[in-house]
C-alpha cells in the first residue's frame, strides 16, 4: 500500500515538474498587424474626398452664391446675412432656432415644422456635430445654408430614421435668437415668483 501511494506521488510530482519547464509564454494563435486600422483609414478618405466632391459640384453648379469654407470641414452660404449685429452664441448662451434638413439634390428630408424650434444650450448639449459649431458662427436673424459632410452630419450610424450611414447633408438654419443662460434662469424665475 505505502508503494502504491509512493509511486503515485512520485508519478505527479514527474507530471508536475514537466509541465513546470515550459516556462516561455505561448504566443497568440493571430497577431494583428494593424492592418485593419490602416483600411479603415483608406475607406474613410477615400469617402471623405468622394463626398467632397459632391459638395464641390454643388458650389460650382451655384456660382451667384458665396461659399465659405469653415475650420471644420464644412461649407455655408449666407440666405439671409446680418450686417449690423456684431454678436454671436458662445458657450452658456441659449440659441433659439429652426431648421431643415436636406440630402445634397435638395430633396426634403426634415422639414422645420417636423424639426420645430429649437433652443440650444451652446457647448452643454448634445446636438448634431456640425450644428454645434454652425451655430457659433451665426448671428441673431441671419440664415445660413450649411453642407455638412457625413462626419460632421449624422456619421457612419446616420438617425436611425431617414439620414442612413456616411450620408452628407444640406441644413438650413435660421438663427432667431439667443440669450444668455442666467439671464433666461432670472426670467424663469421672476415669472415663477409672480404666478404664486
Amino acid at each position: 500500500m505505502k508503494a502504491k501511494i509512493f509511486y503515485s506521488l512520485l508519478f505527479f510530482g514527474m507530471l508536475f515538474a514537466i509541465g513546470c519547464q515550459d516556462t516561455e509564454a505561448r504566443r497568440p494563435i493571430q497577431q494583428s498587424s494593424g492592418s485593419f486600422i490602416k483600411e479603415s483609414i483608406v475607406r474613410n478618405k477615400k469617402l471623405v474626398a468622394y463626398e467632397e466632391k459632391q459638395i464641390d459640384s454643388i458650389i460650382k453648379s451655384n456660382p451667384t452664391k458665396e461659399y465659405l469654407a469653415s475650420k471644420k470641414g464644412y461649407w455655408y452660404t449666407y440666405e439671409i446675412k446680418n450686417e449690423t449685429d456684431t454678436l454671436r452664441p458662445k458657450r452658456g448662451d441659449v440659441a433659439f432656432f429652426e431648421y431643415e434638413i436636406n440630402d445634397l439634390k435638395g430633396n426634403v428630408i426634415y422639414t422645420a415644422l417636423e424639426l420645430r424650434p429649437q433652443d440650444y444650450l451652446v457647448d452643454k448639449q448634445e446636438i448634431m456635430i456640425g450644428l454645434r459649431d454652425a451655430i457659433k458662427l451665426m448671428r441673431k436673424n441671419e440664415k445660413v445654408t450649411f453642407l455638412f459632410p457625413s462626419h460632421m452630419a449624422y456619421g457612419y450610424l446616420g438617425d436611425k430614421n431617414r439620414i442612413g450611414p456616411n450620408v452628407p447633408i444640406m441644413c438650413t438654419v435660421t438663427l432667431i435668437d439667443f440669450k444668455k443662460e442666467t439671464d433666461l434662469k432670472k426670467i424663469k424665475n421672476e415669472n415663477n415668483s409672480n404666478k404664486q
